[in-house]
């Protein structure tokens, strides 16, 4: 005999799973949408001069606090590719810079390889093994902090020591994001899909970042 309210519940986990898949679809569907028009904006700013240091935090920042307040309206899609492509705009330079150079292209490509490779096998992970991440939160809030208060430090005094040890830092960092991200959306945490893509943006950004310059000091083209 089914007991009460289990047809009930039945439902509920439909609906959940359901819901759950809507946001991974749109998640992933903005997420390579929001990839693909950073990589234009890079493309059309490789021959531009770097951006000063730090009118892209202000900038970033600046961005990043006006798509959070409109992650929940039509507007917030507007705002997320004008996040995106200003970060694709400010690393166009810096691709630039690589090609120009001997050996350049291999480190590119390199980190481009080792980005993907890193973030689809921690999604895939997270995906397929389900385990609940959500005890990162604290660990992650604490992290960014500390992370932003090294880079400023970094940028008032420019030590290579300091900058290899944040590019290590941020890569850790935003494979633990990419963990409690993903984890968050399949067991409920996260219903915007809008934030949920920035989170994996930047997560994908400071992982390409970071391999682009520890592969520039380990092989010695730094």
């Amino acid at each position: 005999m089914n007991r009460p309210g289990a047809g009930i519940e039945v439902v509920r986990g439909r609906e959940s799973v359901l819901a759950v898949n809507k946001v991974l679809r749109n998640t992933y569907m903005l997420l390579s949408l929001t990839l693909a028009f950073s990589a234009f904006t890079a493309m059309l700013s490789t021959n531009a001069p770097p951006l000063n240091p730090w009118i892209f935090l202000i900038g970033a920042f600046g961005l990043l606090f006006i798509t959070q307040a409109l992650a929940n309206s039509a507007w917030g899609l507007v705002s997320v590719f004008a996040f995106t492509g200003f970060f694709g705009y400010a690393l166009g330079p810096i691709i630039g810079f690589y090609l120009s150079t001997q050996g350049g292209t291999d480190i590119v490509m390199t980190a481009l390889g080792g980005t993907a490779f890193i973030f689809l096998g921690l999604s895939g992970y997270a995906l397929t093994s389900r385990r609940d991440f959500s005890f990162m939160r604290g660990f992650l809030g604490a992290g960014a902090l500390v992370l932003m208060a090294a880079v400023v430090i970094g940028l008032i005094w420019p030590m290579p020591a300091l900058q290899l040890a944040l590019s290590s830092a941020f890569m850790l960092f935003a494979s633990a994001l990419i963990l409690w991200q993903t984890s968050s959306i399949i067991h409920g945490g996260e219903r915007n899909y809008i934030l949920a893509t920035i989170t994996l943006y930047l997560s994908i950004y400071n992982l390409f970042m970071s391999l682009l310059h520890l592969l520039t000091a380990f092989t010695g083209n730094d």
